[in-house]
């Protein structure tokens, strides 16, 4: 599968230098704005950095740090959301060290990860804003690197040489994975990496040619909100307008509004998000909204469902939002993260297939109307990289339309995994029979039909009951449809050991309930009765167990997605008992 051209846009080799262009062509335009709401009710209070107060914010940071280690030296961020976080960032890079994006230690529910990261990762410095400064140095304690502010400092010296031409090949952040699927690593993206990721991304969503606003709330120690909201911008020029992940799950409509606010926005989020907003805005909040000038709304970081797309752009529909914007996506962090995309302007390609050929890996069409087929949104092509889709095991290309591994390979593509060389060779270094060059191996399963990239599932995720595989995120669609209270995007269908050693695999669905329903309300029986019934008539399965959780039981990553791994490993310890009736 080949793709298109980059973008033309000024040719350096890293971000820092890009923000030194800007800076002095465009000293007085809008960089950066974060739009804080520190209420309930707040409709946002706006903070904004010019590209020149931005350069100079990022020169104090980085001789800074310049005072308290090395280059080459690890650099990790732990600062909230907003300018001081792109600030951090940047620095770390023009200060040749290696940032790591991480978050304070605040976020609920992931203490221990951001242990494990800050012990794998071993910075010599520590990041943060000043108000959550005394938060951080609690965790971090005395015995770890010194903990240091990005706030600016008064007096600080600017410094007024540019920044030093650096190897493009270094390595300038380590993005650790999310860990849906095993322990988190992290991968060494290096300079050439994110600039040439950042130039992909730009083509593909047609920010290459025109102007445009980004607009994000995605949390920046992720791959996708740190690429679409600070590195992309950097490299096209363009303004970035941020806001917290925890004010858009608050009142989804504070995004919806920026969006609104700006000239040709780019946007992106999960799945979920699209699905929050059509069940969560209000009439009246509608009615406020105008979203023609919206030009692209990445859909990525989780399985794309058609459904999703329509009932989104159904509910927007009258505010102006063009139904051709949407954009499916796939990528993932050893990427840096994008790889490919449908392009703005472009109907929404999606794909009824025959669910038992998929099943044992053929992409067959179905009846479009057939409540039995498979609905899959085509991602659209890569730009500037090359994919195959690949048997796993024999390691050999698929003709179209085959379901195989994902491998990609391409100048975005990281080093490999910070401190691991067995597994940087099996992931980073995978050979193709007859095409040269190393790949990387995803770990996804995906099909090429019509010239769209288009993702079944996760390899590891697969579930396999009596030689016949079943995709978990196909389950837990069908699960969510079979009753009301069923929380939407908020469940987790996996296997598990038989009971006895002669036993195949088991499959078990933990789902929470929606939060406009309370327990004690809820008939569970008869919603367990209606998931068994309807996984097993439209698969074929019958469930071992259907278990009906609070919201908020079912484990999710650092950056939203449900961890079906975690998830499992919780159900065989007994963390969700009582368990229903078989």
């Amino acid at each position: 599968m080949e793709s298109r051209r980059p973008p033309l846009v000024p040719a350096y080799r890293t971000l820092p230098e890009y923000v030194r262009h800007w800076a002095e062509t465009v000293p007085d335009r809008r960089a950066f704005t974060f739009v804080d709401h520190p209420s309930a009710r707040s409709r946002g209070v706006h903070r904004t950095l010019t590209w020149q107060g931005l350069d100079r914010r990022v020169r104090a940071l980085a001789a800074r740090l310049a005072d308290r280690a090395e280059p080459g030296s690890r650099v990790a961020l732990l600062c909230p959301q907003g300018t001081d976080y792109v600030t951090a960032f940047l620095a770390a890079l023009s200060a040749q060290m290696v940032a790591v994006p991480l978050y304070p230690p605040g976020l609920a529910g992931h203490a221990d990860r951001l242990a494990g990261v800050l012990a794998d990762a071993r910075p010599e410095v520590v990041v943060t804003s000043g108000r959550v400064l005394a938060e951080v140095e609690a965790f971090c304690g005395p015995s770890r690197a010194p903990v240091i502010a990005a706030d600016p400092v008064a007096g600080a010296s600017t410094g007024t040489a540019p920044p030093e031409a650096r190897d493009a090949g270094a390595t300038a952040y380590l993005q650790y994975t999310s860990g849906s699927t095993r322990a988190p690593a992290g991968v060494e993206i290096t300079h050439a990496n994110v600039v040439a990721n950042a130039r992909q991304a730009l083509t593909a969503y047609g920010a290459d040619t025109h102007p445009v606003t980004c607009v994000g709330w995605l949390p920046l120690y992720h791959d996708m909100g740190l690429v679409l909201s600070v590195a992309a911008p950097v490299v096209g020029g363009h303004l970035s307008v941020l806001m917290d992940p925890a004010a858009f799950l608050h009142e989804p409509a504070r995004w919806l509004r920026l969006l609104a606010a700006h000239p040709r926005t780019v946007s992106a989020a999960p799945n979920f998000a699209y699905e929050y907003c059509a069940t969560a805005v209000t009439d009246a909040q509608k009615a406020e909204l105008r979203l023609d000038g919206v030009a692209a709304l990445v859909n990525g970081s989780e399985p794309v469902r058609p459904g999703t797309v329509d009932r989104f752009h159904a509910a927007f529909a009258a505010q102006g939002l063009a139904p051709d914007v949407h954009c499916p996506s796939y990528g993932l962090a050893e990427a840096t993260v994008f790889v490919s995309a449908s392009a703005p302007g472009e109907p929404l390609r999606r794909f009824a297939l025959d669910r038992d050929a998929l099943a044992a890996g053929k992409a067959l069409p179905a009846r479009p109307d057939d409540a039995d087929a498979v609905l899959l949104a085509g991602c659209g092509a890569p730009v500037d990289q090359q994919v195959r889709i690949v048997d796993p095991v024999s390691r050999t290309a698929l003709s179209d339309g085959e379901v195989g591994e994902i491998w990609v390979q391409g100048s975005n593509v990281g080093r490999g995994y910070w401190n691991n060389e067995p597994q940087s060779r099996r992931v980073f270094g995978a050979v193709l029979a007859g095409v040269p060059g190393r790949w990387l191996r995803t770990g996804d399963l995906g099909t090429l039909l019509e010239g769209q990239l288009t993702v079944t599932g996760r390899l590891k995720d697969l579930i396999v009951v009596d030689g016949r595989n079943h995709y978990p995120q196909d389950v837990e669609g069908t699960a969510q449809d079979a009753h009301p209270a069923v929380r939407r995007d908020r469940l987790a269908a996996f296997g598990v050991p038989g009971v006895r050693r002669s036993e195949g695999e088991r499959v078990v669905v933990v789902a929470e309930h929606a939060r406009t329903s309370h327990l004690d309300e809820i008939d569970v029986p008869a919603l367990t009765r209606a998931v068994r019934a309807a996984v097993s008539a439209r698969h074929g399965l019958r469930l071992a167990d259907v278990v009906l959780v609070a919201p908020g039981a079912v484990p999710r990553t650092s950056s939203g997605k449900v961890s079906r791994a975690l998830t499992r490993t919780r159900y065989l310890e007994g963390a969700y008992a009582p368990r229903s009736a078989e």
